[in-house]
Order: structure tokens, then C-alpha cells, then sequence
């Protein structure tokens, strides 16, 4: 069949007309009476990174998923190539070269590394050997040396990142879209991801990159879409504007300030942990923590931290020490002791242990205080629950239809305020945040920061994880650094910087060999 001339587009003002890999013109899509996507243009040239910006609930997800025929659009055209297309589904959409790669990777894990590289394009009969050589030559390329027979449960989130990157590779990939690539990564780990997005680039891959890390815009981007309310507000170049203007552009105000100011008195000592200890995970780590006091608990992934909060909320048992709250010790043995204690816990990963997506707001809110909104029986009084729910979504300002929408229909950001909202409601003394803001985007950051902020002004105890640095010193009153399941520091205020955090979690006795670096 005749192909149809290609139409050449001018990228930016004063460029060269050049035709785009793909171009949507105009495209709309609908879901019941709400407008995702309205009127939107996007192209991306071969051998580009055209990254996608916005709030959570932009319309960055619909047209991403336009892009990867997973969705189609209502009005409007695609065009790959020049040619007028429409993709009825995924496969059609892979067929013209173009790859979706979503935050949460989707590889099996119980099959080898090479099988999943190749896994659609197995043949009935396999070579082993050739499967196992070609994988492994595809990850090389890549720059990483990741054994292809091994399982892909046995792997790290940036290794499986590169798996699916591999795996495009394997289908001549023309276009390839990263949602939140680096949201799980330790910041080493992003920097290489980085490296092989320049790398593809260079290679005439055109990149869709969609990422709430707006520093790894700047750095990455050769021009930038910003989506708010499923519209286009600008397409630029990285070079015609600054973090600010982009920020306004995104939330449609000017943020002044990210981290809102915090006017809370410090009180009584909370938490005392002794000596924790649990394995070579966590090693004799001792810390305290005051009534209305934010601390922060950084260092790099592995290095602990979680591993901490899960002990004191009673996910994993310690080996030793103890963990006295409000002056009494605790032997905490289960979440559910940890909660009766006066514990709440927000896990980093909000889908799998913060919240169960397929029920509604007002029950997810309510789960670790179901007294408070029962009747004396046991019976649950849903006027109470009501009126608890509408006052919480009010003061967490949750965006959703109603309180009896499940939760998997909000927005990343509107997610983690609900699993907020549970703990509010329980009312504890201690409240431990594991990457509280993770794949949310700037606005909703702003809003989270200010829940946190609140707790601590309701003279609740708040420790931090957190892996974004920024976030540690804007938001605590000081840092404790981990390393190698210790703690290898304190940092107050006043000597907060990233090269301080990050010398403090690598810091090695004298005496001790440098592990090998491995990717």
C-alpha cells in the first residue's frame, strides 16, 4: 500500500521543519464526564527526549496510554511516520515500533532474565544458548552486566528498569515511553538511567519522559510538554525557562515557597529506640524523637531505613533492643499492637501495603480506627463514618467524585493523602512515613508537606524517609543518616547539604575494604 507523504512540523519557533516519529493533533478522550485529555497536540522527532510534565490527574497517563494504543482517542488524529494511523490495541501500537514502559515493571518474575527479554518472541522450541547470549549482548549494551539466566525475582527495581528497557531493544523499538522511571531508584541508579536514555537518544530513539523529578527534566529533555486539566499549556525548551516558571506552568501558580513554614513547640520525648538490631539489616541504631518534632531518616535505599520502621510498627521482629513510647517499652509483635499502641505507619509502597485500591475513600480512611465510627455493638454507624470522611477529605483536600470512590481511581497524589487521611483519623502520637511524596507531583508535594506540618503542630511525633534530599532538609527539624543498617550521623539544620548526607551515608571505618559497585 501507497504510504501517504509525511507532513514536516516546526518543533520550536526559529528550528527547521522536521517530521515527527508520531504527532497527535487535536486528540480528546472522554471517560463518562470527565474530560482527560481535550484538545491536546503532542509530537516527538526520532532521536529526542520530549518529556511530559504536570500534576497528578494532568491527563499525562491517557495520552501516554493514546500513544501506546491502550487507549483511542474520541476526536482528533495520530500520525507515525506521516502516515494517518489507528491503533486498536497495545500490539498494534508495538508493531510500529513503539514501547510503553509503566512505573510499575511489568516482567515476570519466576521466569530468567533472558526469558523475559525476548518473552514475545519465544519460539516453541528454544536455544537456550542463543537466547541466553543475545540477552545478555542487549544488556551490555545498555552498560550494565546483569546474568541473563538468573530469575527476575532475585533482581533490584533499576535492574528490572533495564530488563524492560532490554526488552523494547529486542523489538526494534522506534519510540519508547518512561512513565516515572526513576520514581524507585536510589539517586546512582537514576543518573545511569539516565545515561542509557542519552544513549537510545543518541541512537535515533525518540524518548516520551514522564517524570514528577523536574531536575531530571531539565538535565534529560530536549523540549517539554506541560499538560494541566488534560489540556496543553506550553511546549519549551528546557533552556527558555527555569524551575520556577515551569512549576507555575504546571500548578498555574507561582511557588515561592516548597516547603510550608512549620510553627510547632517541641514536647516530651515520644520514641526511644535502644539498639535495634535485626540481622545485618539493622545494627544497634539508636535514636529519640519529641512530641511536635519532624525527623528525618535519610542514606541510600538499603541502607536500612525502612528496615527501622518496620521494626517499631511490628512488620518484622527484632533480634534486640528495645522501643520505649511515651516512656513505656512496647513489645510490639503486630501492626495491629503497633496501631493499639498509638503507631501509624504510611509504607513507601502506598499500592501494595498503604492502601486496599479496590475499596472505597471512606472505608480506606477509617480502617485503623473503626471504634471511633462504630456503634457500641460493633455495628458500624455510617452517619459518624460519613460525617468523619467528609471532614477529613475536606481538611486533606482529596479530589475524587465522592467518598465511595475506590481508591484505585485517584491520582497518585490523592492516593497517598488517603492512606494520610487513615492515620489522621487514628489519632496515634508517632506517625513513620516511608517516601511520603514518591511519584507525586510538585503541587501535590506542597500539599502533603503541609499535612505533615499539621501533624506536628497536633504534637505528634513525625520521623521521615526519605530518599529526595531536598525533602529531608526542607521539612525536618534534623537528619539521621544510615548506613549499612547504622546510623552513621546526626545533622542539624545548620549543616544540612546533599554532599554532607551523602558523605555521612558512605562514610567506612578505616579499617574496612569499599564494597563492590555493582549495577
Amino acid at each position: 500500500m501507497r504510504r501517504a507523504p509525511a507532513e514536516p512540523v516546526r518543533v520550536h519557533p526559529g528550528d527547521t521543519f522536521m517530521i515527527p516519529f508520531i504527532a497527535l493533533t487535536g486528540v480528546d478522550k472522554r471517560f463518562g464526564g470527565i474530560h482527560a485529555i481535550e484538545g491536546v497536540d503532542f509530537d516527538v522527532l526520532s532521536g529526542e527526549v520530549h518529556a511530559l510534565v504536570g500534576e497528578n490527574g494532568a491527563g499525562k497517563s491517557t495520552l501516554m496510554r493514546m500513544i501506546g494504543g491502550g487507549h483511542q482517542p474520541d476526536a482528533g488524529s495520530i500520525k507515525v511516520e506521516g502516515r494517518p494511523i489507528s491503533f486498536r490495541n497495545p500490539h498494534a501500537a508495538m508493531e510500529e515500533g513503539i514501547a510503553v514502559i509503566h512505573q510499575e515493571t511489568a516482567l515476570a518474575p519466576d521466569l530468567s532474565v533472558a526469558e523475559n527479554v525476548f518473552l514475545s518472541a519465544l519460539p516453541t522450541v528454544i536455544e537456550w544458548r542463543s537466547l541466553r547470549k543475545n540477552a545478555h549482548a542487549l544488556i551490555a549494551s545498555l552498560g550494565f552486566d546483569i546474568d541473563p539466566s538468573a530469575l527476575v525475582s532475585s533482581l533490584s527495581t533499576a535492574q528490572c528498569q533495564v530488563i524492560e528497557i532490554a526488552k523494547a531493544l529486542s523489538r526494534k523499538v522506534k519510540l519508547l515511553v518512561l512513565d516515572e522511571p526513576t520514581a524507585a531508584l536510589a539517586p546512582s541508579d537514576a543518573n545511569k538511567l539516565l545515561e542509557i536514555v542519552r544513549g537510545l537518544r543518541s541512537r535515533g530513539v525518540g524518548i516520551v519522559y514522564i517524570s514528577h523529578r523536574l531536575e531530571e527534566v531539565f538535565a534529560i529533555a530536549d523540549r517539554i510538554t506541560v499538560l494541566k486539566d488534560g489540556k496543553r499549556v506550553d511546549t519549551v525548551k528546557p533552556a527558555d525557562l527555569g524551575m520556577d516558571e515551569l512549576i507555575r506552568k504546571m500548578v498555574g501558580r507561582p511557588l515561592s515557597v516548597l516547603f510550608p513554614q512549620r510553627h510547632a513547640s517541641l514536647g516530651d520525648e515520644v520514641l526511644k529506640v535502644t539498639d535495634l538490631a535485626r540481622g545485618h539489616a539493622v545494627r544497634n541504631v539508636s535514636f529519640t524523637l519529641r512530641a511536635g518534632e519532624v525527623v528525618g531518616l535519610g542514606g541510600l535505599i538499603g541502607s536500612g531505613r525502612t528496615e527501622v520502621a518496620r521494626l517499631i510498627f511490628g512488620a518484622d521482629m527484632r533480634d534486640s533492643g528495645t522501643i520505649e513510647l511515651k516512656q513505656k517499652l512496647l513489645a510490639v509483635r503486630s501492626p495491629m499492637a503497633a496501631v493499639k499502641a498509638g503507631i501509624g505507619f504510611v509504607p513507601e509502597d502506598r499500592k501494595g501495603q498503604g492502601a486496599v485500591l479496590s475499596m472505597p475513600i471512606r472505608v480506606n480512611a477509617t480502617l485503623a480506627a473503626l471504634k471511633s465510627v462504630s456503634l457500641p455493638g460493633g455495628f458500624l454507624a455510617f452517619g459518624r463514618e460519613r460525617a468523619f470522611v467528609q471532614k477529613l477529605m475536606e481538611q486533606l483536600r482529596i479530589k475524587a467524585r465522592s467518598m465511595d470512590a475506590d481508591v484505585s481511581t485517584l491520582s497518585g497524589g490523592n492516593q497517598q493523602k488517603v492512606v494520610l487521611a487513615k492515620w489522621f483519623h487514628a489519632d496515634g502520637d508517632l506517625i513513620i512515613l516511608d517516601e511520603p511524596t514518591r511519584g507525586v507531583d510538585v503541587g501535590a508535594k506542597v500539599e502533603i508537606y503541609t499535612l505533615i506540618n499539621q501533624l506536628a503542630e497536633r504534637g505528634k511525633a513525625v520521623l521521615v524517609i526519605s530518599s529526595e534530599h531536598q525533602e529531608l532538609m526542607g521539612l525536618c527539624d534534623r537528619i539521621l543518616v544510615m548506613g549499612e543498617g547504622e546510623i552513621r550521623g546526626e545533622l542539624q539544620p545548620a549543616d544540612y547539604s546533599e554532599e554532607q548526607i551523602l558523605s555521612l551515608s558512605l562514610r567506612r571505618a578505616p579499617d574496612e575494604a569499599p564494597a563492590a559497585l555493582t549495577h
